[in-house]
């Protein structure tokens, strides 16, 4: 009992079964036995232990309100010998609140930040897999044979394409078959950004880097992709400085932020698309050749669909069952073959 403020201990169902003098008193109860059978929220306001319970997961520092004075408090559930849960006791520890509460602070903050990390990481996981890409084709099993290859590998992959094929799909599928799928997946689009911005969203800026910058200095997408995998869509738009700084990052795997002078290693794999002619837009002086052969290590060309057209049905049926919510519906002989007279300029999308 000297060892802190006050402790008490719940049931299953989050009643008192014991607390300590000091802590009765701390809440306004002359004797223990008061509180004994008591749900704990009704003797201990703010009282977190019935979550505890519920839980089975500690609560190791928090600050809890009381009448006098705030309190650490360490929350711990209790299991019997075949591991169930059978209550939870709550230690409030020692008053030094003035030396532990610049560390309980700083503790619920890295807390914070980690939730924060886990939830940013959960929202940057691929979202497709190669069951996504529909097709039978000899054309679309190759392309499935070449991405697996790819993703297998730490090699920079190439997807050529027209609009629509997929190339944004087979990027994450590359990503989630591979042994970075635990990390994020980041994606820039070199078309959708303006190019004053392209370099910051990028490599990311110094803290005060120019007028508008945020004062704490903002992460690009090559410090969120650290670990993981960074697809650049149309990557033939890129700006021609900007590509030059791309091929540092791949040649050297280091770069630095927009206003630092500070070196950052870089730890990403690299997946790029476009559909652009990567070759004429290096004739014409509109792409470098040393990046390109840089990316080009494994390049996957995606068929538009006028030339896989053997993989409409397959289309039609999951693109059916995707709007109708499991309902029966299916395309006869007469509307697959109109279908298939299409030129299809979007392809899937």
């Amino acid at each position: 009992e000297g060892s802190s403020e006050g402790t008490v201990i719940v049931d299953r169902e989050a009643r008192i079964v014991w607390i300590n003098q000091r802590y009765a008193q701390r809440f306004g109860l002359a004797d223990p036995a008061q509180a004994i059978g008591r749900p704990c929220e009704s003797v201990i306001p703010g009282s977190l232990l019935r979550e505890v319970v519920g839980s089975g997961k500690p609560i190791l520092l928090d600050m809890m309100d009381s009448a006098k004075d705030p309190l650490v408090v360490m929350r711990l559930p209790i299991h019997d010998d075949a591991g169930e849960v059978i209550g939870a006791i709550g230690f409030a520890l020692l008053d030094e609140l003035r030396s532990l509460s610049p560390l309980v602070t700083r503790y619920l903050s890295m807390q914070r930040e980690l939730a924060s990390t886990r939830s940013q990481l959960q929202a940057r996981q691929a979202k497709y897999s190669f069951s996504h890409f529909v097709g039978t084709s000899p054309a679309s099993l190759e392309v499935k044979r070449r991405a697996r290859r790819g993703a297998a590998s730490e090699a920079p992959v190439l997807l050529l394409g027209e609009t629509g094929t997929g190339k944004e799909l087979l990027a994450h599928a590359i990503h989630s078959a591979s042994p970075r799928a635990h990390k994020a997946f980041v994606s820039v689009n070199a078309a959708a950004i303006p190019e004053s911005l392209l370099e910051a969203e990028f490599f990311g800026t110094a803290p005060g880097a120019f007028t508008g910058a945020e004062r704490k200095g903002r992460p690009g997408k090559l410090q969120v992709a650290q670990g993981g995998t960074l697809f650049l869509d149309e990557i033939g738009d890129m700006p021609l400085a900007l590509q030059g700084k791309l091929l540092r990052v791949l040649q050297e795997k280091e770069f630095e932020a927009v206003g630092s002078n500070e070196v950052i290693r870089s730890d990403i794999r690299l997946v790029a698309a476009t559909s652009i002619d990567l070759q004429q837009a290096m004739r014409e002086g509109r792409f470098r050749a040393d990046l390109y052969y840089r990316l080009n290590v494994l390049p996957i060309e995606i068929p538009p669909l006028r030339q896989r057209l053997d993989d409409l049905p397959a289309l039609c049926e999951s693109i059916l069952d995707s709007l109708d919510h499991g309902r029966l519906h299916e395309l006869g002989g007469d509307a697959l073959a109109l279908l298939a007279r299409h030129a299809w300029p979007g392809n899937v999308r």
